[in-house]
């Protein structure tokens, strides 16, 4: 006669107590609680299927209270009478929430991130990161991308558009579907359901980077840049910008290891393409760093920062010197200084435009479709920059918008008084450490 075992209660077991001896508390059909001698108190179930014992575990009371495991030995029952095995079905169940965890959007998303460190910057990596941390994570960071639909990212794109923030919502809709081809490739995905929601936003508007291209107004602004006081580095990289036109994340980060008097050029790598460029360097801008060189030639960058020579100066420090002078930044900014050179290259001295393009370290292709080598044209490019920069010259000595001897005082009271944390080396600083011998030197 098979044994009568007693239903336990909460009461029976919060009384049960710890002891020198492990026990057991049965509340029947294979149910039991197992209290050890540190007084923890864990759910059994014994069970038999096709002939074999078996033991689940329920999890510890009172975190699973005595009707919820009840509940479990139910279950797993109905389980055994359907012709299953309770422990696969258990490993299973454990192995698809850890499938689901690994291939979550959020997962996926910071895996795709990685695998791009190669070929982006530190600082892209961060924004495209926050991005999603602000904008995806929180509603669809814990879903399987296999489980997410165009549904899906219409709503958190949409929250996105609400908010007016069109590229925002341009840059986050390409991250996503980036993320989703991703997971294609890699069989976690079939397909990217980002792809069908483009249709459903608002186009945001074209948006140029603020540039003086007017032969007139660049006469202007250049006398401007002439008479700006500031931090000696500052006013050298401020002088070059135009001349030089490349993009200002690459000025500020400009190593003397780069630049090559004998050879007027300065070589390095294009940070947004991970190409080798060539700068030839016209006799004017060879003059100014040569007079850079001897103030900060003894460290690794061209424009220090205010702080530490072993950092490049902040990546404000162009805009900041023209705000400094009045000039707005819906008039010019420091990437302005391309569209200025692009422009007045091909409208105004007739330059082609292919050599336009590659010394602007775009993307030029020959006839046969082959992209051009960072040496291609060079004789022209470095003829072209030197008449570049002649030109520049010349409108600073043209009379064609004399600058108002008040209006070149003011801009000099307005710096002066705005002494900013880039004042690390002063203009008279400077000037101290160049001998006589220095200042006579003749650079052409």
């Amino acid at each position: 006669m098979a044994k009568l075992i007693k239903p336990l209660n909460d009461t029976k077991i919060r009384n049960t107590k710890a002891t020198d001896k492990r026990q057991t508390l049965f509340d029947g059909g294979g149910l039991y609680l197992e209290v050890s001698e540190k007084g923890s108190k864990l759910w059994r179930m014994k069970y038999r299927f096709e002939g074999r014992a078996g033991l689940l575990s329920f999890g510890a009371y009172p975190v699973v209270s005595l009707e919820q495991a009840r509940q479990y030995r139910e279950e797993a029952k109905r389980l055994i009478a359907s012709g299953y095995d309770p422990s696969s079905v258990k490993k299973a169940q454990k192995e698809a929430r850890q499938d689901s965890i690994a291939n979550s959007f959020e997962v996926l998303a910071r895996e795709w991130i990685f695998n791009k460190s190669n070929s982006i910057t530190p600082r892209t990596a961060k924004n495209m990161t926050w991005m999603l941390e602000t904008n995806v994570f929180p509603w669809i960071g814990r879903i399987p991308v296999a489980d997410l639909k165009t549904q899906d990212f219409l709503k958190v794109l949409k929250r996105i558009e609400e908010k007016d923030l069109l590229d925002t919502l341009r840059k986050v809709r390409g991250y996503c579907s980036q993320i989703m081809r991703y997971a294609t490739e890699t069989g976690r995905a079939e397909a990217d359901p980002v792809i069908f929601s483009k249709s459903a936003f608002k186009t945001p508007k074209t948006r140029h980077m603020a540039a003086i291209t007017d032969p007139k107004q660049v006469t202007e602004l250049l006398r401007m840049i002439d008479n700006y006081r500031g931090t000696f580095p500052v006013v050298c990289a401020l002088k070059i910008a135009p001349y030089v036109f490349v993009r200002p994340g690459e000025l500020r980060i400009a190593q003397w290891a780069d630049i090559n008097f004998d050879t007027a050029e300065w070589r390095y790598t294009v940070t947004k393409t991970k190409t080798q460029h060539i700068v030839p360097l016209a006799k004017q801008i060879i003059a100014i760093l040569k007079e850079l060189h001897l103030l900060t030639g003894h460290g690794r960058y061209l424009f220090p920062s205010v702080r530490t020579g072993e950092r490049p100066m902040s990546d404000n420090s162009i805009n900041a010197a023209l705000r400094s002078m009045g000039i707005d930044k819906d008039e010019m900014t420091g990437h302005g200084f391309r569209a200025m050179a692009r422009t007045i290259l091909d409208e105004v001295l007739g330059e082609r435009v292919d050599l336009i393009e590659h010394q602007l370290a775009h993307a030029v292709k020959d006839p046969n479709g082959r992209a051009y080598n960072r040496t291609a044209h060079l004789p022209e490019r470095k003829r072209m920059m030197q008449r570049w920069a002649d030109y520049l010259d010349s409108l600073k000595k043209s009379n064609v918008i004399p600058l108002d001897k008040h209006v070149a005082e003011e801009n000099t009271l307005m710096t002066s008084k705005k002494r900013s944390p880039l004042n690390y080396y002063p203009l008279e600083k400077a000037a101290n450490y160049l001998s006589e011998e220095t200042k006579k030197l003749n650079y052409n």
